[in-house]
């Protein structure tokens, strides 16, 4: 009789236990608040470091990390105060650019900043790179980093950007290398407040570049840049983050140099070429370079 008491006491135990188990997945979900997201992550580089970088290195790609190894000091001459440097090898996981195929495994050294405490920073196995680099003499897959931050966490995003930037460069006429500002012109029109200024700019390979401001009665005034002797009053100002962009955003000197208004009129003519300039820097906007910077 005993025992027949028990039995049903040990059931309700365990059926009481087993819904406690089963319930604990959905209290625990009503308790905990809800995962917060992470923010993005801010891009390595500004697209101005980006090409920069680019447009230098012979060696593009992506590569995930098998090893890290901490130099000691005496291997790590010249390395910045608050960085350690690593001999780190890698798997090539795609070229972005090579003037010739890469090895499967590469090696490179890199330096980077402290961790936590003023210690060498942790870096895990697996870990994914964008490197830009130059083959280096010695072993095959030996590369050398083109500038201490050579080397950014990887992500499809800035991989996908570094490849519009090597298409736009590889292009059969590409943006040239502005490397100066040459004459500059202003003429009034018939009309009070109709105005053109053209300023001529100086390239790497002497290809003809021109800005041109045009401005008419009632309307927003209007610039654009020409690639050839031809100049397109309706052609748009480039789009941001393009390689004509770069070009305008990161060479044009903040004011115009003297000898670019020496064929002018002076007085008001040369105040209008200086207005109109403005108008095109405040357009294109900063160049955005923070490599470098804290």
């Amino acid at each position: 009789m005993g025992n027949g008491k028990l039995i049903p006491l040990v059931k309700r135990n365990r059926t009481m236990r087993s819904f406690w188990i089963g319930a604990l997945p959905a209290l625990l979900a009503v308790a905990a608040p809800p995962p917060r997201e992470s923010p993005p992550a801010r891009p390595a580089w500004s697209y101005a470091d980006a090409v920069d970088l680019a447009l230098a290195a012979p060696v593009a790609a992506h590569v995930r990390m098998t090893q890290a190894i901490p130099l000691k000091k005496e291997q790590a001459a010249g390395v910045r105060p608050g960085f350690f440097r690593f001999y780190v090898e890698a798997e090539t996981v795609s070229l972005i650019r090579a003037p010739q195929a890469l090895p499967a495994r590469v090696n490179y050294v890199v330096d980077l900043p402290a961790g936590p405490g003023g210690k060498p920073p942790r870096l895990a196995k697996g870990s994914e790179f964008l490197i830009f680099a130059a083959p280096a003499a010695g072993e095959p897959g030996a590369l050398r980093l083109i500038a201490p931050d050579g080397q950014a966490p990887y992500s499809a995003a800035e991989a996908d950007r570094l490849r519009a930037v090597l298409r736009e460069a590889g292009a059969a006429a590409p943006p040239p290398r502005i490397i100066g500002i040459g004459k500059a012109f202003h003429v009034r029109g018939s009309l009070p407040g109709e105005s053109e200024t053209q300023i001529f700019l100086q390239t790497a390979d002497g290809r003809p570049v021109s800005l041109s401001v045009l401005r008419r009665p009632g309307e927003t005034p209007h610039w654009s840049v020409a690639l050839s002797e031809i100049v397109d009053d309706a052609a748009a100002p480039p789009a941001r983050d393009t390689l004509l962009w770069y070009r305008l955003a990161c060479a044009l000197p903040p004011a115009l140099p003297p000898q670019s208004l020496a064929e002018g009129a002076g007085g008001d003519e040369d105040a209008a070429i200086r207005t109109d300039y403005r108008l095109v820097l405040d357009n294109l906007g900063p160049c955005g370079r923070r490599r470098g910077r804290s």
